[in-house]
């Protein structure tokens, strides 16, 4: 959602020219390292707990073994599958293994774990298919998935304009961002006037820039003083600024900035919005538009929240409140904007 995700998000603004349009096209940021209870250094990872009770009594496992919830598979979804991606007996997915508890490292530092995974390990299951994980940038999953290089991507990617130009989605959780804080701070975020000259950190290239880039232009155009944007190679180093009191706030995905708030002393949640703002989005599969895939994965998630698997999944990582009751097949030419029109 990044980034890598998490910590591929650029340094400095003018880095986002790079994939130029493509780069645009990637949503929600990437965190780099995971940060649990305790430590007074997030980008310390040594002897860290493999499962730990956080305060809303959560279970977070963060071993290698994870003991997935598996599927059966659905004979109706399998036989959607394009040929050409059936035949390996693979499906290749991207994550960007970077923020708890979305897609992040367990505790071997390599094997890529969390609800993404468990989503994408579901949606394998359904189709009859070997899950062929593969980790790789917030930056690069656009590229490398018009490239054929992936079939799919479950990263927090939400849907907007632009992607739906390249790439075909079948949805499977709600979007929010959230604006985090020390603890110690009166913070009460519900627009752009509440962010008024406060120094504020947000990955490159992402949704939640978008929302901040808008907020100060609206700032900008009453007279008030914009938001100043900072913008960290990692996570550990974003949240080391919060902390220390060199930023304000920090917008992230929600699922993330929760995740710390019930994991740690000293930050709280002070936001919530949609990731779509001023619309809504929905976090989703992606794929590349037209192959035929997307219809197939949306069975396939579909058959998940029939069966129970996928509130068991949601549930395991402490985001039963983002369930979705259905999953949906969306293209461009079912994308609706924000205004109400469909394109």
């Amino acid at each position: 959602m990044p980034r890598t995700t998490h910590g591929f998000a650029a340094d400095e603004p003018k880095l986002r020219s790079i994939k130029g349009r493509l780069l645009a096209l990637a949503v929600l940021p990437a965190v780099v390292l995971p940060v649990l209870a305790g430590c007074s250094d997030p980008g310390a990872s040594a002897a860290q707990p493999e499962s730990e009770a956080a305060k809303n009594g959560i279970v977070y496992n963060t071993s290698v073994d994870q003991n997935r919830i598996r599927g059966e598979k659905d004979a109706a979804a399998a036989a959607n599958v394009p040929a050409a991606i059936a035949k390996d007996g693979k499906l290749t997915v991207a994550t960007t293994a970077g923020s708890i508890p979305l897609s992040f490292h367990a505790t071997d530092d390599k094997t890529p774990i969390g609800v993404e995974v468990d989503i994408a390990q579901l949606v394998a299951d359904k189709l009859g298919l070997e899950l062929d994980l593969q980790v790789t940038s917030w930056e690069n999953w656009p590229l490398k998935t018009q490239s054929g290089d992936f079939e799919a991507v479950f990263s927090n990617v939400g849907i907007n304009a632009a992607r739906v130009k390249l790439f075909d989605f079948s949805t499977y959780r709600a979007a929010y961002m959230g604006f985090e804080a020390k603890k110690s701070s009166t913070y009460d975020i519900k627009g752009s006037d509440d962010i008024s000259g406060l120094k504020i950190s947000v990955g490159s290239g992402t949704n939640q820039e978008k929302i901040l880039l808008a907020w100060n232009k609206e700032l900008e155009e009453k007279g008030k003083a914009p938001a100043a944007l900072q913008y960290y190679s990692s996570d550990a180093d974003t949240i080391l600024a919060l902390s220390s009191g060199r930023t304000d706030l920090n917008l992230a995905p929600f699922p993330s900035v929760t995740y710390r708030e019930n994991t740690r002393d000293d930050l709280k949640v002070v936001g919530k919005v949609n990731a779509g703002w001023p619309a809504e989005t929905l976090v989703a599969a992606t794929t590349l538009k037209g192959n035929g895939l997307a219809p197939a994965i949306t069975d396939a998630l579909n058959s998940t929240i029939k069966d129970g698997s996928y509130g068991k999944v949601l549930e395991r990582w402490g985001l039963s409140e983002e369930a979705i009751p259905e999953s949906k097949t969306v293209t461009e030419a079912t994308f609706v904007t924000p205004a109400g029109t469909t394109k």
